[in-house]
This record gives structure tokens, sequence and C-alpha cells, in this order.
């Protein structure tokens, strides 16, 4: 689903004219990545939490290229664990 879907959804089921559908999706989407730039978890009851984990440096080797070692920096992923509501929806 693309985000012009989900504000028709919006738009439509929240009675919203499709341009304040979209700027409530778009201020939304901006809080969870501003929280999450700081590092805080976004907890969305009944559906699930995103969270900052940072992963460790870690040498790759190309296959069949021993010679050819790359590392790749530590940095930051988000990750999502989906809340018990939505993994019975999906199950």
């Amino acid at each position: 689903m693309t985000k012009r879907e989900y504000f028709d959804i919006v738009s439509k089921k929240g009675h919203l004219t499709k341009k304040a559908a979209a700027e409530a999706i778009d201020v939304f989407l901006d809080e969870v990545t501003r929280s999450l730039k700081k590092g805080e978890r976004v907890v969305l009851s009944g559906f699930g939490t995103f969270y900052i984990s940072k992963v460790a440096d870690k040498q790759i080797v190309p296959f069949g290229q021993e010679e050819k070692r790359t590392t790749i920096k530590s940095h930051r992923v988000v990750n999502f664990h989906a809340g018990k509501p939505l993994r019975k929806a999906v199950w």
C-alpha cells in the first residue's frame, strides 16, 4: 500500500479533505522520525514498538576473495516489534 492510498483511506474514514489527511499523516511520520532520531522508543498500543539499536563494526569478506576484506562501520538501525493484536491479526 502506498502513502497516497493511506491519504485516501484517512480522508474517507476521517471525513477530511485529502489535503488535511495528507498533512495529518505527514505530521505523524515526522514526529515518529524525530523521536527515533533522538533515540526514543515509539510505542503504538495494539500495533507495536519502533526502536533504535546500534550495530557494531563488522568485517565482511566477499565470497572467494579473502584478500578483499571490508569493514562496515557501526551504525544505528530502526527495529520494529509487533504488538500482540497485530501478531494475532496476521497469524
